[in-house]
């Protein structure tokens, strides 16, 4: 898109009409961002991460057509004592708490009134609805008879089940989360009707975000109650475990909208609008400030937690090394260089230390669904298939953010009014005073009466 710009002067549609002609933007139009069908696949051609993305797809999706095919078996090592593979642990555990943005700077915004971050809001909701979306497709992937998903969600419930009050939290969440960003996509086709709607309804649905967001996240840390003495006491606990989860899924999500943030920036600034810009820096130390609280608030409870369970015995070990290296990079080095940054107003700083803390969570979550999973038994190593896929969905993931980013107006403010329009709007209002004015003068000197 930048050799678009730059060499043809190519401008992203930003408005319902067309600068040119002051006509409205066929859907189709829209679709391939104002260009015609072979300026745009000439740009796709030219840039060289959608040849990295289609190499994936090549190799990737033929291997997800295998594993249906043949079932789970001939794509993943899963047993009686590992349940739970990369599936699980990197598109569920992992891709959960990085989506808690949505419902973190919603009520940052909505509730709190904190409206500097706006700029930011869309763009923390998307992360939201995709990550839990995939997740969902990271499930369905996993699931030995996915057709069937409808079965325990609709026929025959377990209530007393945490995994049936996970599956209902995600499902209804992600239902909310498609109603919050269907605002931008109803700017983008023009239906007002539906996005007055959907706006009046914004305080009900961040409720209701908060609500469901807090109470799977924590859920998904009750899981692994379902198997006590299998995950290493040093990130098992019977008490704990949930707000372990909870509090984990704050950073995170905080850090994920930051990382994102960064990556758009220096990507596709030719998509963001300037109130993006503008505000990013102030934005991202802003949002440093709620991960730093949150990393110590989740650091006090990690060691209250060993307290409790008076696990003080196994930091002599050789997991006890391995725990403190987790905690050293993924939560009290983030915490330091947090500080540091936020002092010296380093939004490069920052940055850096988001991309640690997200590697440092996607650390703790793997380790508790995988790596010290039957600690005392042995280590089972993931399926290269698994590997495979779990990479190519992810790959798909980034597809659908970038092609929702080009088009909808998250980065950047959809005009509804041409630029002439609202010149001529303004000339309207300007003569309008200037009448006013002169009538109120008249009037004021008709009742002082002659000098």
């Amino acid at each position: 898109m930048n050799h678009l710009i730059v060499n043809k002067g190519y401008q992203p549609i930003d408005s319902l009409n067309n600068p040119d002609n002051g006509q409205k933007w066929s859907l189709w139009r829209k679709l391939l961002l104002g260009l015609s069908p072979s300026d745009y696949f000439r740009q796709v051609l030219r840039n060289p991460f959608n040849w990295v993305l289609g190499l994936i797809f090549a190799i990737g999706l033929p291997v997800i057509i295998y594993r249906y095919a043949t079932g789970l078996g001939g794509v993943m090592h899963a047993s009686y004592d590992y349940p739970w593979g990369l599936f699980l642990g990197f598109g569920l555990f992992c891709m959960v708490p990085l989506s808690a943005s949505g419902f973190l700077l919603g009520t940052t915004v909505e509730l709190f009134g904190h409206k500097k971050f706006k700029p930011i809001l869309r763009l923390a909701l998307l992360n939201g609805l995709l990550g839990y979306f995939f997740a969902v497709v990271y499930l369905l992937v996993d699931l030995g008879c996915p057709w069937r998903l409808y079965y325990p969600m609709f026929v025959s419930w377990g209530t007393a089940a945490v995994l049936f009050l996970v599956g209902w939290h995600v499902a209804t969440y992600l239902s909310v989360q498609i109603m919050e960003v269907s605002e931008a996509f109803f700017e983008w086709v023009n239906w007002p009707t539906a996005k007055k709607f959907i706006h009046s309804g914004t305080i009900g649905l961040t409720v209701a975000g908060i609500i469901l967001s807090t109470l799977h996240q924590g859920a998904l840390g009750t899981l692994l109650c379902y198997a006590p003495g299998k995950v290493h006491p040093l990130w098992y606990s019977q008490e704990f475990l949930w707000i372990f989860y909870l509090c984990s899924s704050v950073f995170a999500g905080i850090c994920m909208v930051i990382a994102v943030s960064t990556v758009v920036e220096k990507t596709m600034s030719w998509r963001c609008g300037s109130e993006f810009l503008d505000n990013l820096g102030p934005i991202t130390i802003g949002l440093a400030k709620g991960a730093t609280m949150a990393l110590v608030t989740y650091l006090v409870i990690k060691i209250i937690g060993i307290i409790h369970d008076n696990e003080w015995a196994y930091l002599t070990t050789g997991w006890g090394t391995w725990f403190m290296l987790e905690i050293g990079l993924g939560v009290i080095l983030p915490i330091i260089l947090f500080s540091i940054g936020i002092r010296k107003n380093s939004v490069g700083l920052v940055r850096f230390t988001a991309f640690l803390t997200i590697l440092g969570l996607m650390m703790n979550r793997l380790n508790t669904a995988l790596i010290t999973f039957n600690w005392d038994l042995y280590q089972e190593i993931p399926h290269p298939l698994e590997a495979v896929i779990t990479v190519t969905i992810f790959a798909l993931f980034i597809t659908v953010y970038r092609f929702i980013l080009y088009r909808l107006p998250i980065l950047y403010t959809w005009k509804t009014v041409s630029e002439e329009e609202l010149v001529s709007i303004a000339d309207l209002d300007s003569t309008q005073t200037q009448q006013a004015a002169v009538l109120v003068d008249t009037a004021g000197k008709e009742s002082l009466g002659p000098a």
